[in-house]
């Protein structure tokens, strides 16, 4: 029965840490380019004041 080979699994489970402990931190430090604004947070745009209406 191939399910009891235990060292297929035990490769999976050692690689699957070795993302978690080691890539996922090196790339959750990595920021955006540009900071992400509220859109309520932004200034309103100033309307066109019309002298002749």
């Amino acid at each position: 029965m191939p399910q009891l080979n235990l060292a297929p699994w035990f490769y999976i489970l050692i690689m699957s840490w070795l993302v978690y402990l080691m890539v996922l931190p090196k790339t959750g430090n990595m920021k955006t380019p540009n900071n992400p604004t509220d859109k309520y947070n932004q200034e309103t745009p100033n309307h066109w004041n019309w002298p002749w209406t």
